[in-house]
């Protein structure tokens, strides 16, 4: 049982702790394009789900100090949670990992057709097995009432087919990033499918990427490098009051369509320096797309042996700075654009070189 009760895992939803949920809610329909699914009030704490395509958000808000959503966003401000992952059996995926040495947050618990359970993953953030009905097409979520708590309902309009969860990108402390893909190789069985060190001037990272047996859950892990400058791992750390959750990728089957649709919701991206698109035809031959349609959006590319991706990372919202949503387009690569981090610093320094020969 235990080699292969994990062999099915998949992202069933990503659960932020926020400050408001309601606010939240209408901030992902407005912005992003995500349907409410439902939600669920009870005297400590009030979740909304939203859907679009098969990615399932969920925003929960503690009422009480006492609760677990109270807690974390008093420690961390906004952010993610819970990854919960859909599996066939959630009590012999619970009872695995907890045996492996996995720390047993929720026992099994039974709801609506659902079974969930719930064990520690990194820092604050948690991993909840759902084992959804046979044969779901209902509800994302036990207990959810239509619309919002005060039951309106959100029209979200068009969206931007923000449909699949890519990977989720994780800061760790430096030091800690060798015992975190144990614990995910061990407890989980997930596999380590790529490592790399990144210099960026004087500044470094080493990343690891670990993935379920399905491939259909993955997490970038990243530590500072402590022998070099202090960087955006560790404002992230500072920030955060720990590790975390960085930014959440989510897939589109046209990022250029997609963030035409974002920008016009009023969703803000970093923007990217000229001189990377004048470089850009000097490190890869475009598989899609042209420089302009890229360039005008923002959009960065990158590619591996198995192919090409595109991406670009909205500007984060949050107070802290500490989350942020990135959109990816995947066209065969399975890495996560090591090479853009790499492009856009000689981009810059090419960007301030050409200024200082100027003045």
């Amino acid at each position: 049982m235990g080699s292969s009760v994990f062999s099915d895992l998949a992202v069933h939803h990503v659960e932020f702790h926020v400050t408001d949920a309601v606010w939240a809610a209408r901030e992902l329909a407005a912005q992003y394009g995500f349907a409410v699914a439902g939600s669920r009030r009870t005297e400590d704490h009030v979740s909304v789900a939203l859907r679009q395509g098969s990615t399932v958000l969920v925003v929960t808000e503690g009422l009480v100090d006492a609760h677990p959503a109270s807690l974390y966003v008093q420690q961390h401000g906004d952010g993610v949670a819970d990854l919960a992952m859909r599996t066939p059996d959630a009590t012999a995926a619970f009872e695995v990992a907890v045996s492996r040495g996995a720390r047993a947050v929720a026992e099994p618990a039974a709801r609506d057709g659902f079974v969930t359970a719930t064990v520690g993953g990194f820092g604050d953030v948690t991993h909840t097995f759902v084992q959804p009905p046979e044969g779901a097409a209902g509800p994302v979520l036990p207990g959810l009432t239509p619309g919002l708590p005060d039951g309106h309902l959100l029209p979200a309009g068009p969206g931007p087919e923000l449909g699949v969860v890519d990977h989720l990108a994780v800061c760790l402390e430096a030091g800690t990033l060798e015992e975190t893909v144990e614990f995910y190789r061990t407890v989980l069985d997930f596999d380590m499918t790529f490592e790399e060190h990144i210099l960026v001037g004087n500044q470094a990272m080493f990343s690891k990427v670990v993935q379920s047996p399905s491939r259909l859950v993955t997490l970038t892990l990243i530590e500072p490098d402590a022998s070099a400058a202090a960087g955006q791992i560790d404002d992230f750390l500072k920030g955060h009051g720990g590790p975390g959750v960085q930014h959440v990728a989510l897939c589109s089957p046209d990022i250029v369509s997609a963030i035409s649709a974002l920008t016009d919701r009023g969703v803000e991206f970093l923007r990217t320096p000229e001189t990377y698109y004048d470089l850009l035809g000097q490190r890869l031959d475009l598989a899609r797309y042209d420089v302009d349609q890229l360039r005008s959006r923002n959009i960065l590319v990158d590619e591996d042996h198995d192919g090409q991706l595109f991406q670009i990372f909205a500007r984060s919202t949050h107070p802290r700075r500490t989350f942020f949503f990135e959109v990816i387009e995947r066209l065969g690569a399975r890495t996560f654009g090591s090479g853009n981090i790499r492009a856009l610093y000689e981009a810059v320094e090419a960007e301030r070189t050409k200024t200082h020969d100027v003045l």
